[in-house]
């Protein structure tokens, strides 16, 4: 019996320490700019745009990151360091990206490895555009601010960066090739015109005509 109740005394100890860990994670702060879109940017664009409902107020809806590697058609095993600096830089497990279908002219076979791509929801999202758009891009050399003409008719902007170093969880020592990548912000937005508003609110930093 004296037994039962120490191993019931254990248990109990064993679930008081469990308890602290699960509030930590269950604990996670809002991101930031998640937070600030919420209480300061949705309700300056219900206003600029004249709408009554704050569901229709337009927002960031994912951020997909693809990076290229058309020569891994020739040596597949440089898709390694580039699936591994892609999870580095958005926190997240990158997909391999294939060839649809086959194509001679470039020795390019169904199936081939061509590429990683990662797409961000939620917290990640945000986290993303945050560093984005505060650390990453005005690492860029001689940078004066991102294009307003790259939006593709329905409300979506991509940009695209030369190489992966301007991304602080990239060290240049481990580096072994420069690899670009396109970084596409898929909105919610009506149009270009809502669309460039939202992402200006919240820091995008377009160059000024």
């Amino acid at each position: 019996m004296a037994k039962d109740k120490k191993e019931k005394k254990g248990g109990a100890q064993q679930e008081e320490q469990r308890a602290p860990e699960a509030a930590r994670h269950s604990a996670k702060e809002t991101p930031r700019l998640k937070d600030r879109f919420h209480k300061e940017v949705a309700p300056v664009l219900m206003k600029e745009f004249e709408l009554k409902n704050p569901m229709a107020v337009p927002h960031l809806h994912k951020i997909v990151v693809n990076m290229g590697m058309g020569e891994a058609t020739q040596n597949a095993k440089i898709m390694d360091p580039a699936v591994n600096e892609l999870g580095q830089i958005t926190g997240q497990k990158p997909v391999v990206t294939r060839a649809k279908k086959s194509i001679a002219a470039f020795k390019v076979r169904e199936g081939m490895p061509i590429g990683a791509m990662v797409t961000l929801r939620g917290d990640r999202m945000y986290e993303f555009f945050d560093r984005l758009v505060n650390i990453v891009l005005p690492r860029v050399r001689d940078f004066r601010g991102v294009s307003t003409k790259a939006f593709d008719g329905r409300g979506n902007y991509t940009i695209g960066l030369h190489d992966q170093l301007i991304f602080p969880e990239i060290s240049y020592e481990k580096v072994d090739k420069l690899k670009g990548m396109n970084v596409t912000i898929v909105t919610t937005a009506r149009d270009d015109n809502q669309a460039r508003t939202l992402l200006k609110h919240l820091g995008m930093p377009f160059r000024t005509q």
